[in-house]
């Protein structure tokens, strides 16, 4: 399937065009500012734009009101269908964030409510999954959106949805493809059972910054070996930042260690998005509080022209690992063996038949040398990056 082949770059697009916080009267046409960036995402090399909710909410855009409707502080279905185009012109998929486990208590069919509110949170209300008139809409929003141009979803809050709600509520009739937002439990069983494509892999994610900060790369290895299993079944969506966690430049304690976790990323299997801004190493803090989330969803300028220049960097090293991902495309579903292991280096091998790339990290205070034939030496805080010749 095509998605064997995507990364993306991620954008909450509500913050990235500077939205205000809460629905206004009027239009307000910024979805058009996207495309001043559909360039600049290819040439990090990424192949698909994954959006962040986009439809008619009342604050944050997961407040949903309307699901048929592009939400007024960005614009309209017009500008919309425009950027899908301008996307699609550029070989770019485009992704949709589908909120359909809780609604904003105005949402248009408060006869689908459900019991109870979402974590708590009063103004966020749980839809009634056993309702057959549920899963009609929703398959009826996704079916809309397809027919605009629609490549894939990602399903909010899935882990809160019973997962056969998705087999019975989703088009399969299109190369369409869906993941779910999966933050604990059996991954493998969740997609088994829904009839997913894949789901988030948060416990990746963990273990790459844990280890890292703790210098205890046998959690990394236990994580891998987990993460291989799921290739079994299915190819996790992998990422080191999104818009629900604290920045990965902010979340290291030590700076150096931000390309040992870029270079993970990028060598395991799976299918990797890149959060907007990360890479330009931005940073932002999430707190448990109203507008905790602000700092992680800032506004982009208008073009890539007017970006500072000292995320370069961190935007070159991306390219560079991100072109290592495309030359050898079977990375997505290879298995990663361990070579080599002690709390603080560690060597990973993705192998597919007879290609290889061995992944050396060192995140000692003195440089290392690994026991394994024809690998140079590592210095400290560094990595290296072997690929068969």
């Amino acid at each position: 399937m095509w998605a064997d082949h995507a990364i993306w770059w991620q954008v909450y697009p509500l913050g990235f065009t500077g939205a205000e916080p809460a629905a206004v009267p009027g239009v307000v046409h910024r979805l058009p500012q996207l495309e001043n960036w559909l360039d600049y995402a290819i040439d990090l090399g990424c192949s698909g734009l994954l959006l962040g909710p986009v439809f008619a909410s009342e604050t944050h855009g997961y407040d949903t009101v309307d699901h048929f409707r592009i939400d007024p502080r960005l614009g309209d279905e017009a500008d919309f269908d425009h950027l899908v185009g301008e996307a699609h012109a550029r070989g770019l998929r485009v992704a949709l964030d589908g909120v359909f486990n809780h609604v904003a208590r105005s949402f248009t069919h408060p006869e689908w409510f459900g019991p109870g509110t979402f974590e708590g949170h009063e103004h966020l209300v749980d839809l009634d999954h056993g309702n057959p008139e549920v899963a009609r809409y929703v398959g009826d929003v996704v079916r809309f959106w397809i027919d605009r141009g629609v490549d894939a979803w990602r399903l909010d809050a899935a882990y809160a949805v019973p997962p056969g709600f998705w087999r019975d509520a989703l088009p399969r009739d299109r190369d369409t493809w869906y993941f779910g937002e999966v933050i604990h439990g059996d991954y493998a069983a969740y997609v088994e059972q829904s009839g997913l494509d894949s789901v988030t892999q948060y416990e990746l994610w963990k273990a790459i910054w844990s280890s890292l900060n703790d210098r205890n790369f046998y959690e990394l290895s236990y994580a891998l070996g987990r993460h291989n299993a799921l290739l079994d079944t299915f190819v996790p969506q992998t990422f080191v930042g999104n818009h629900d966690v604290t920045r990965l430049a902010t979340r290291l304690d030590d700076e150096r260690h931000l390309g040992h976790a870029l270079a993970i990323l990028f060598v395991v299997g799976g299918i990797p998005s890149i959060y907007y801004g990360d890479e330009q190493a931005f940073r932002g803090l999430k707190e448990d509080r109203a507008g905790g989330d602000d700092a992680i969803r800032p506004a982009f300028p208008a073009s890539p022209d007017e970006l500072a220049p000292y995320g370069l960097p961190t935007y070159r090293l991306h390219q560079e690992l991100i072109g290592v991902r495309r030359r050898n495309a079977w990375l997505t579903r290879a298995r990663t063996t361990v070579e080599h292991l002690t709390n603080e280096t560690i060597a990973l091998r993705g192998r597919h038949g007879d290609d290889w790339v061995l992944l050396l990290l060192n995140v000692s205070d003195q440089e290392q040398h690994f026991p394994l034939d024809g690998t140079p030496p590592v210095p400290a805080h560094s990595w290296e990056l072997l690929t068969a010749p």
